[in-house]
């Protein structure tokens, strides 16, 4: 079978998912290639020597240019801090790999837009990794509403709640540093939540939106792993958004509310998007990923209610890959679902969504938000 040989920059939290799910794919999904976890690349030489050990893969290097010039890789997968993205994803494309990043794409609009047009000019293959599309559940959700299930689209309610940063005490990590992240939770979460209401409900037309950071210093850390850290004695400014809330009007005529925070005491990470229709609602919840809510207007008035969709059967997207009905999967299967997809459009040379158009169109209603927020206007996305 073929190979298709995989670079990998970034061995943390991010690392860690995408490394599993390159391990695992082909165990479960027929492939028309097959993935080789060539090299995985950081900065910090002991650290990712021990994550190419542990994670399965054949080599290690500390310098990304390197990697991206190797003649034996056929695709470069981007997991650093958002501001490495835009330079990494260039010069990989220049030298004709094809391309996996997280999301955000960009620290902003200009830049999305420099590495889109490198990836279409180099004609690779181009995804960002907005997992969330591969909940089966959400697969099944976009199925049901294109079947006209729910039937005009009038609402889409949307949060995404999280709590780990409340404590004022937590350090300034680089997810709270602009110059690194590009935006808070709006680019963090929002991000999300921006691209399953595309992926749902359709085009963004104009957003109404709010920003707030309610601790402006923290500790600045003395060490960082993933989502966790150290701090130390000194203090920085936080100049990113704490928590980001907006309407939204989209092109269909539908509108909506959103709201991304990770100040929400008591949820790990509510993921959770509603949209309701002239026919219906349906109802998704991260924290219960394998479920859906589904209410009908067609039923019978005496047995009208929310009903519960367990996706968890081989009739379901995704589903026939892996278990007997009723085996519930879980957060790491989204990224086997997406590199699955991108695998089979790079052996058989096809595009796959979402690309980096899609990260573009996200960044542009994600700029639209923070300059309304500034305006206190709506803005046009």
């Amino acid at each position: 079978m073929k190979k298709i040989r995989v670079g990998l920059i970034g061995y943390k939290f991010m690392g860690k998912a995408h490394s599993n799910a390159f391990f695992d794919v082909d165990k479960f999904f027929e492939l028309p290639a097959a993935p080789e976890l060539s090299v995985i690349c950081g900065r910090d030489e002991n650290g990712v020597r021990t994550a190419a050990k542990k994670y399965g893969w054949l080599e290690y290097e500390t310098d990304w240019k390197k990697l991206v010039r190797r003649k034996d890789i056929d695709l470069i997968d981007i997991t650093t801090p958002n501001n490495a993205h835009k330079e990494i994803a260039i010069e990989a494309a220049r030298n004709g790999k094809h391309i996996l990043c997280e999301k955000p794409l960009a620290m902003n609009v200009k830049d999305a837009e420099e590495m889109t047009r490198a990836v279409e000019k180099a004609g690779v293959v181009n995804m960002v990794n907005f997992n969330y599309r591969r909940v089966p559940a959400v697969a099944l959700m976009k199925q049901m509403i294109d079947e006209g299930k729910i039937g005009r689209v009038f609402h889409v309610r949307a949060v995404y709640l999280q709590d780990w940063i409340i404590d004022p005490k937590f350090p300034l990590v680089w997810r709270l540093t602009r110059k690194v992240c590009g935006s808070g939770s709006l680019g963090d979460l929002g991000a999300h939540l921006i691209d399953m209401a595309r992926y749902l409900a359709g085009e963004f037309d104009s957003v109404n939106g709010l920003l707030e950071t309610f601790i402006k210093q923290r500790p600045l850390p003395s060490e960082m792993s993933g989502l966790s850290a150290k701090g130390s004695g000194k203090k920085g400014k936080v100049d990113v958004d704490d928590a980001a809330l907006f309407l939204v009007r989209f092109k269909s005529g539908a509108v909506g509310t959103f709201e991304a925070t990770r100040f929400a005491a008591g949820h790990k990470n509510n993921n959770q998007i509603e949209i309701n229709g002239s026919k219906g609602s349906i109802i998704f919840n991260f924290e219960r990923m394998n479920e859906l809510q589904y209410f009908n207007r067609a039923d019978e008035a005496h047995v009208q209610g929310f009903r519960t969709i367990q996706v968890g059967e081989g009739i379901h997207p995704y589903m026939a890959a892996w278990w007997p009905a009723g085996h519930i999967i879980g957060y790491e299967h989204t990224f086997i679902h997406g590199v699955a997809d991108l695998l089979k459009a790079v052996a058989e040379g096809k595009k796959v969504k979402p690309d980096f158009r899609d990260g573009l169109a996200c960044q542009k209603v994600m700029a639209a938000v923070s300059k309304s927020a500034v305006s206190k206007k709506w803005v046009k996305v």
